[in-house]
Order: C-alpha cells, then structure tokens, then sequence
C-alpha cells in the first residue's frame, strides 16, 4: 500500500459504514517517555528482557527429531555404541535407565552428584518445569541458575553435569513422567544422592510466573 504525502499509511474504506480507520506509523506520534506515565506507576515498570538467558557450564539441551501422523508419534531417544555410549555424548556410557512420575503439585528438588551425570527426556505430550543451580565453586558459571519447561510438544534430552543441583515441579494438572538415562549404577550402600532445600532459591521459583 502506497504511503501519503503525510507520512500516514492510504486509509482504506469500508463501504457499508460509516466508521473509517487510520492506521498511523512509528513516526507520526511523538514518542513516550517514562515521564508520561503516571508517577504513581513509574516505580513499578520493568522492562521485559529478550537476550540470551543464563546458562550453566557443561548443561546442554539437544533436539531430538519427533515424528507425527495420523497414527501417532515416535520418536529416537538414544544410540548407544558397543560400550554403552552414547552417540551423542560419547563420553556418557549408560549404566542405568530410570522412569519416574511426576504428580500434579510435587516439586522434586534440589538433588545433585558428585560422582554422577545424567541425561533426561521428558515427553513431548507431557510437561515439567525444570530448575538447574550451578553450585560448583570452581565453575565459571558459578550460582547460575535455568529455569525451563521441557516436553510440552517439544522432544529434547538434557545434560546435566555432576555438581549441578537440578530438579523437576508438575505444575499443571495432568500426571507427568519422564525418563533418565545416568552413568553410574545406584548403591544403596555408598548413595550418590546429595539435597538442598526445595525452597533455596524461594518458594516461587517452582510456581507459574505472573505478570
């Protein structure tokens, strides 16, 4: 659509009404200023940030490529080598499968390893809100924290290094599962399985951000 002389954008007329619309661009108002709003409101504003979120040294979240058709979906979880090793992550030799399932309002946090890796699919047709702390001194990403979803129509794995505290909150209505593949095997006797708080990084870390 051609642009007037004036800097407005060609009305276009509805016949049959009376009510005609101008649709103006950027240029033609003058531009606001935090002193236009109200000073009852300007303490309040934030501005909401688009960049790059924080991450933690060593985690990575991996695509996984998730078929569809009238019939249903597959996807593929994992290749393993003659070693048990990962395809993906050839360092990670699997030595454990787990399933666990998640229920409406649990939180299962913080856990962490010293001794561990692990790598977790959560199904695309379900969700988790998923917390990682970095609380490994000689990290450079040192007290980082992610927060994420995983599944919800997305099919991915995520590794999680030792030393990085992580956990899962079912958040929604519907029962959520997911599965973990970890490379060393559980001893009841010498347990790899370390905790912090829940609530150490607040209580509304786990909850569905508002606003």
């Amino acid at each position: 659509m051609a642009g007037s002389a004036s800097g407005l954008c060609a009305p276009r007329s509805n016949r049959g009404t009376e009510r005609r619309v101008r649709v103006v661009n950027d240029h033609a108002l003058p531009r606001l200023s935090l002193n236009d709003i109200g000073v009852e409101y300007r303490e309040l504003v934030t501005t909401q940030e688009y960049g790059p979120k924080p991450r933690i040294e060593g985690v990575q979240i991996l695509d996984l490529r998730w078929f569809t058709d009238d019939g249903g979906a597959f996807t593929e979880l994992a290749r393993l080598d003659e070693q048990g090793c990962l395809a993906v992550l050839p360092e990670f030799q699997v030595r454990q499968v787990n399933y666990s399932v998640v229920l409406p309002g649990a939180v299962k946090a913080w856990h962490f390893h010293f001794n561990q890796e692990d790598v977790w699919f959560i199904p695309p047709t379900v969700r988790l809100l998923v917390g990682l702390l970095d609380v490994r001194t000689s990290s450079p990403t040192y007290r980082n924290t992610m927060r994420f979803v995983m599944g919800a129509g997305k099919a991915q794995v995520l590794y999680i290094p030792r030393g990085v505290a992580h956990g899962v909150a079912n958040i929604w209505a519907q029962d959520a599962y997911m599965m973990y593949l970890v490379n060393q095997q559980f001893d009841p006797e010498q347990p790899d399985e370390n905790r912090l708080p829940w609530d150490v990084l607040g209580d509304s870390f786990w909850q569905i951000q508002k606003g």
